[in-house]
């Protein structure tokens, strides 16, 4: 079994590059290689019903993570990534 190489990685800072939620930014918090699928925090927020459990004893509904198609993400320049200027060594 091989493994599916991604451009991101879990704990990137990504920026939404297209789509409903274009412009969002936020920090992965799950890969799904195999649906090429990414988890993004505070990025298409989606609510599910859920059945009573001892956790939720009234069931309810839950603001959750939604998952975006991989492509539509890239990862965000950060300022620690800014390249210095190389110094001709004489």
């Amino acid at each position: 079994m091989s493994r599916i190489k991604t451009h991101v990685k879990k704990g990137d800072n990504v920026v939404v590059i297209s789509g409903a939620h274009k412009g969002a930014q936020g920090t992965i918090i799950e890969v799904q290689p195999a649906k090429n699928r990414v988890l993004v925090e505070g990025v298409r927020m989606i609510k599910k019903t859920v059945k009573p459990s001892q956790e939720r004893p009234n069931g309810g509904i839950v603001e959750q993570e939604g998952p975006i198609h991989i492509s539509n993400v890239k990862v965000a320049e950060t300022k620690a990534k800014t390249t210095k200027k190389k110094v001709a060594k004489k």
